[in-house]
Formats: structure tokens, C-alpha cells, sequence
């Protein structure tokens, strides 16, 4: 039996598993993202480790079988500042964050992004962690003084759990690592102007190496001192293990607060997409690495469509299905984040937009605009990213059937849905399940899926679409240059 918990970005969940892929219980804690007006967007960092306290617990109380082991993982990016005790010496900045937005625009300008891209096929986003400490360094620079470990959301709960300073690969990924060697690439360290702060950065840990719960861990959860914990893939590449993503060419859709495109690969890293934009990602396996365009933005611009229509989630299918496929032409773009776009191109100037609205329009049109827009967005960041075999779905918003279906046409392709929302824990799971000597068939352990296969009545319309899409972006990107 394993515990494996997903430590979101506002919400915690846990799952305990059986040796065959089965879940004996789950539980989920809401976290506190406190988002401020000047685009700051950070986290309560004992809040966090109580929401892992709380599920944990919870789904303990749910079977009497002994627990063998402890799998973690959750949010990426951002910058967790802590000292050498495991303590918050600010509080965590979040993915989210829009701070370093004039960090990045000096660095596009001054040939910085591109030069990282070129080494390590990583883009720079101002949610990275690159331009966050160049923006402290700045701004906070005792918070780096005061220091020991710039990390993640997850190496800082293996900190706190079992006092091992350490990183899990996929998480040290972007912005430095060479996924090739596992090893930080220094050049790139050095380009940024940060190899002062080149002693925050972690070892990158082995391949689903473990650490054993320590007294202060096992006291705040309540399991045995010396089990077993990993520390990752976090959830992206976790999402992709659980998944089931082993054959290059095969994508993962997560329709989650990140639209998140991944494509495996056993390629070698390459700096080939035009633009210094996207991840590569280490995977457990040394032999498979995730070409990932992660966008800034899915759930989070349709929950502010919602609200901005007076509209709620259970009445999403409604409204799709009340306005026909082109949304009665009003059409959008859904950069909403504070911090722009990250993929498949890094612009922190990028903002949302609605155009062809008029005096007719229903919030209807306003909503399948908006929710056709993402979609095309996942279509930009697949063809970026490669896709060409099977692709897997998952994530809050596939849970819509008529949005599903929207994903679906527009991409041209069938979705294959999960049919276990938790797929971050399950790839958690099996990564552990692994690192204990197990024999994991990721094909059991993925579960079931159903397939949502595109309409061909609409393949000419959203083939235009997607082109009417590539030019309204185009425009905006001319006009946000024009704002610097």
C-alpha cells in the first residue's frame, strides 16, 4: 500500500494504492493562493504542509493495511526560499507570479532567453525560477542571503519530512538542467547573472531515489519513522506517468489551471522551435524525456469567463451547447495570467482579448469563445511540441463532455479521458511503487479511458478558425511589442 499525495496549486489530494493500480481511499484539503494587484501571486508555506498533514492522515484512517511507502508530488516552478531547517525564509512565489515580467523583457532584449534556450531547450517565463531570483536579487536580496536552498513545492515537503536537502530532476528541469546528464547546465546558470546564487541550487536527486521519514515527519503524519518517500516527477510528469505515456510521439492534454501539452520523446534535447519558449522535462526514465508547452492559463480563464458572465461551472454544458461552433463569431484569445504566456511562445506582455462582439451577443458566444480559444491554444502547443501518436486527456476540464468535444474538433484528433481525475497521484504512485522493486504494467496502473472522437461535420470550420486564431495573435503580439 502507498500513499501518494498532489500538492496543487489550491488544492491537496491523496490517494492510497494497492500493488495493482486499485485506490483503497482519497481525500483533498483547498490550499490558500493569496494573488495580489501588482501580479504577485504567492502561498501560505505552513498552510501547504498542513494541507499534506490533513489528507495524509485522512486517507490512513482509511485502510488498516501497513503503508510501504510515501509518494509526492505537485505544483512546478516558482521559488520556495527556505533555510537549512526546513523553514520559509519568505513566503513561496508562486508559478503564477508575475513579478520578474521586466526581468524577462530586459533578458528577450539583451539575447538572455535565447541564449538559455540554445543550451538547455528551456524557455524563460517570469514564473520561472531563473527571473525570480534575479528579481529578489534585486528587490529581496536578504531573502537570499537568508537562504540555504532556492526550491520547488515538493523538494520543500521531502525537506520538511524527512530533512534531506535534494530536488527531484523534473522539477530542476527548467530553467538550468541538462535533461541529457541530469546535471545542471553552468553556462546557463551564468548567463542569467546568478552565479552568486549558484549554492541555492540542489542536487538533482537519482531516478526515484527515496529518503526515509524522518521523527518530525513521522510525527506530523502519522506513519512510521524511516518510510520510504519520493519526491516527484512533479505533476506534470507525473500526470504523463500516470497516464500510461511510454511510446515517443504520444501526448498528454491536462485541462487543469495550467493548460499543460506534453509530448514523450526519446530524443536528445534540441533548441529547434522558433521561439525560446516551452520545457524539456526529465522523466523517471533516463530514456524518455516530456516536451512540454505548458500554458499559463486553462480552468483559470474559464472560471473568469464564468464569473464575468454571471455563470456557475454546473451550467458550462448549457451554454456550450447553446451556442453553435464559431460561437456566433466572436472569438477570443486566453492569455489572462498575470505573468503572460509561457507556451507556446514566452511573452510576459501577452493578454487575453474578445472581439466580435455585439449588441446581440449572449453570454453563451462570450463562453464557447473563450473555451474555443484555449483549444486552440492546445493545438499551438501540440504542434510545437510534436504530437503524433495517441493522445491521453485529464484534468478538471475534461470533466465537461461538450467542452471535451470542443478539444476533440479542434485538434482533429480523439481524446482518450481518464476515467480517474487523480492521474498527478496514480503517476506519483508508480513512480514509488518502482523505487520499492516493484514490477509496475503502466498499462494496468493507467486504468480506463473513453474516447472522445472529433465531429468531421466541423473540420473545415475549425480549420479556419485555427487560422483566424493564428492571425488574431499575430496582430496582438505586433501591438504588445508596440506597448514596451
Amino acid at each position: 500500500m502507498i500513499i501518494a499525495v498532489d500538492i496543487g496549486t489550491s488544492l491537496t489530494k491523496a490517494a492510497v494504492f494497492d500493488s495493482e493500480g486499485h485506490i483503497h481511499a482519497e481525500a483533498s484539503e483547498c490550499s490558500r493562493l493569496v494573488q495580489y494587484p501588482d501580479g504577485c501571486v504567492e502561498q501560505d508555506f505552513d498552510n501547504v504542509v498542513d494541507t499534506v498533514a490533513t489528507v495524509v492522515r485522512q486517507v490512513r484512517a482509511g485502510t488498516d493495511r501497513p503503508i510501504e511507502a510515501l509518494a509526492l508530488t505537485g505544483q512546478g516552478d516558482g521559488l520556495w526560499l527556505r533555510d537549512a531547517d526546513a523553514r520559509p525564509v519568505r513566503p513561496p512565489i508562486s508559478w503564477l507570479d508575475g513579478r520578474a515580467a521586466p526581468v524577462v523583457n530586459r533578458w528577450r532584449s539583451d539575447g538572455t532567453v535565447r541564449e538559455v534556450h540554445d543550451r538547455t531547450g528551456n524557455g524563460l517565463f517570469p514564473g520561472a525560477q531563473a527571473p525570480l531570483l534575479a528579481s529578489l536579487s534585486e528587490t529581496e536580496p536578504d531573502s537570499l542571503r537568508r537562504a540555504a536552498v532556492a526550491g520547488y513545492c515538493v523538494d520543500s515537503l521531502i525537506h520538511v519530512l524527512t530533512g534531506e536537502i535534494t530536488v527531484d530532476a523534473s522539477d530542476a528541469s527548467v530553467p538550468f538542467l541538462d535533461v541529457n546528464t541530469r546535471g545542471y547546465h553552468e553556462d546557463a546558470i551564468r548567463a542569467c547573472g546568478l552565479g552568486e546564487h549558484r549554492r541555492l541550487l540542489a542536487k538533482p536527486a537519482e531516478p526515484r531515489q527515496t529518503f526515509p521519514l524522518n521523527g518530525r515527519g513521522a510525527e506530523l503524519l502519522g506513519l512510521p519513522t524511516g518510510l520510504p518517500v519520493t519526491g516527484g516527477p512533479f505533476d506534470l510528469p507525473a500526470c504523463a506517468v500516470g497516464g500510461g505515456l511510454t511510446e515517443p510521439g504520444d501526448g498528454l492534454l491536462i485541462v487543469g489551471t495550467t493548460l499543460a501539452c506534453q509530448v514523450m520523446t526519446s530524443a536528445s534535447v534540441t533548441n529547434d522551435h522558433p521561439e525560446p519558449s516551452g520545457m524539456w522535462l526529465a522523466t523517471p526514465d533516463e530514456n524518455r524525456h516530456l516536451r512540454a508547452m505548458a500554458a499559463m492559463v486553462g480552468t483559470a480563464s474559464l472560471d473568469w469567463v464564468l464569473e464575468l458572465v454571471g455563470a456557475s461551472i454546473p451550467e458550462l454544458e448549457s451554454l456550450l451547447r447553446e451556442s453553435p461552433p464559431g460561437a456566433n463569431g466572436v472569438s477570443g484569445l486566453p492569455f489572462l495570467a498575470p505573468g503572460g504566456e509561457r507556451a507556446p511562445f514566452a511573452d510576459p506582455r501577452a493578454h487575453g482579448q474578445l472581439t466580435g462582439v455585439r449588441l446581440g451577443t449572449k453570454r453563451s458566444d462570450v463562453v464557447r469563445a473563450v473555451c474555443e480559444s484555449i483549444a486552440y491554444a492546445a493545438r499551438h502547443c501540440f504542434e510545437a511540441a510534436g504530437l503524433s501518436g495517441r493522445l491521453v486527456a485529464c484534468g478538471g476540464g475534461t470533466r465537461s463532455g461538450p467542452w471535451s468535444q470542443v478539444f476533440a474538433d479542434v485538434l482533429g484528433r480523439s481524446l482518450f479521458i481518464s476515467d480517474d481525475p487523480g492521474m498527478g497521484v496514480r503517476g506519483a504512485a508508480m513512480t514509488a511503487a518502482q523505487a520499492l522493486g516493484g514490477t509496475v504494467d503502466p498499462a494496468q496502473w493507467a486504468g480506463s479511458t473513453h474516447e472522445v472522437a472529433p465531429n468531421p461535420d466541423y473540420r473545415d470550420h475549425y480549420e479556419r478558425g485555427y487560422e483566424r486564431y493564428h492571425e488574431t495573435l499575430d496582430a496582438a503580439r505586433s501591438l504588445w511589442q508596440r506597448q514596451d
